[in-house]
């Protein structure tokens, strides 16, 4: 199965897209994964709070083949120790679907058509993180969970 991380825009912050880069190289030796920006909506700015969540969704919804596993990165979502997301993450890649997508959504969040669309809803933390750090916080996790699956000395308990 290949993984894919969707953010919502590009990162401006120099040390979270090198972070995130330093952690999708070393997943890649586990795993087939692609980190992937979905370009801003144009004239946001001009745009509700509303009006930018629908136009994000419309433009990730027009992405997912109805075959992919989505998981949307969200604060009403399942909360996951570390150990019990590798397991999460061990059945799903497990699943037989093609894709296993993880979105990370705008300042604003999600679409009520991606939530519907999803499969899942993960959340990292009881606290709220700019969407910005929980590109970093996530592909941390992803591949704190693939070391535990390998039994690795990167997670300790």
């Amino acid at each position: 199965m290949k993984v894919e991380v969707w953010f919502v825009g590009k990162t401006q912050q120099r040390n979270i897209r090198e972070g995130v880069l330093d952690y999708a190289g070393r997943l890649a030796h586990y795993l087939p994964i692609t980190f992937v920006e979905i370009p801003d909506i144009r004239n946001a700015g001009k745009l509700s709070a509303d009006q930018l969540r629908e136009k994000e969704g419309e433009v990730i919804l027009a992405r997912i083949q109805s075959s992919d596993r989505v998981v949307l990165l969200d604060e009403k979502g399942k909360m996951h120790t570390s150990k019990e997301f590798s397991h999460w993450m061990d059945k799903s890649l497990q699943s037989g679907s093609q894709r296993l997508l993880f979105v990370v959504g705008g300042a604003y969040g999600f679409s009520s058509g991606l939530y519907k669309r999803s499969n899942h809803l993960l959340s990292l933390s009881k606290m709220t993180f700019s969407h910005q750090m929980v590109r970093l916080f996530l592909a941390e996790q992803l591949y704190r969970a693939m070391t535990i699956l390998r039994n690795e000395p990167y997670h300790h308990d």
